[in-house]
């Protein structure tokens, strides 16, 4: 079974702040961190390779030191690792990078010499973005069903299916489909392991094979700022909220509590 894992270098949001007059992200002095649901895309693959003798391939798309999570990546267990890096993919939207991503994904398979990958795992969203778009639009480019919002996979390699365990906002439904699928993960998923010593060294050794947008035939008027119908106007901090009013019970009585309240919304005109 052959199991590839999308994986994005992100920066740490807790760290990032916006330029009050340019409107834009200071990325300057920014962390960058492995993006925690590509964590548990990631440590479900590894799980089917533990327990199903799965071979797993990691793709990222971005600079050249986005080749650190890659590594960590390695580190964690995973087999291979591959980075797409050129200007030309610079500033693509979600559409163009997940575009991108398919074409590279179709020269992976070529590489490893098979015809397809039978289970592909994303996370959910990048923190970054928040968009969870790019998971979907890679199984569109690719004409592959997707799952989203795994919180537990099951794989019958026999049958070539798998049976997922799909989170929404009301619950959970099951849903199955055939090889070859494309699933996000949400964190609910799994703990992400840890990368051990050992594979941590062994992982700084390993050759990071790159791919350039003539590498994975990709058409060059559908990436890149020029290829992406999205613009981004301008970004903001919301606004920092008032403290809200709290209305205290005295000696039990409700109805008073009650009567002030309905007081203020009238006298806000709420109600």
């Amino acid at each position: 079974m052959e199991i590839l894992v999308c994986v994005k270098q992100v920066p740490d949001t807790a760290e990032v702040k916006i330029d009050p007059v340019k409107h834009t992200v200071i990325r300057a002095g920014v962390p960058n961190i492995f993006n925690p649901f590509d964590q548990n895309a990631l440590e479900a693959a590894l799980q089917l390779k533990d327990n199903q003798g799965a071979k797993v391939t990691l793709l990222s798309m971005g600079p050249p030191q986005a080749k650190d999570v890659l590594r960590e990546g390695l580190a964690m267990g995973a087999d291979e690792a591959y980075l797409l890096t050129d200007r030309k993919v610079g500033g693509s939207d979600t559409l163009a990078t997940g575009y991108c991503l398919a074409q590279a994904v179709k020269k992976v398979a070529e590489l490893k010499g098979i015809e397809q990958f039978d289970i592909i795992l994303c996370g959910k969203q990048a923190i970054d973005g928040d968009t969870a778009q790019v998971g979907p639009q890679i199984a569109c480019e690719l004409g592959i069903p997707q799952i989203t919002y795994a919180a537990a996979i099951e794989v019958n390699e026999e049958a070539k299916c798998v049976k997922v365990k799909q989170q929404n906002e009301e619950g959970y439904i099951i849903t199955e489909a055939n090889f070859p699928v494309l699933i996000t993960a949400v964190k609910e998923l799994n703990e992400p392991r840890f990368p051990t010593i050992r594979g941590t060294m062994k992982a700084k050794r390993r050759e990071i094979p790159e791919l350039s947008a003539d590498d994975v035939k990709a058409d060059e008027t559908k990436i890149g700022l020029s290829g992406s119908p999205t613009k981004v106007r301008k970004i903001f901090t919301p606004p920092q909220r008032t403290q809200g009013l709290i209305i205290p019970v005295e000696d039990d009585n409700d109805q008073a509590a009650v009567d002030t309240l309905m007081e203020k919304l009238t006298a806000q005109k709420i109600i």
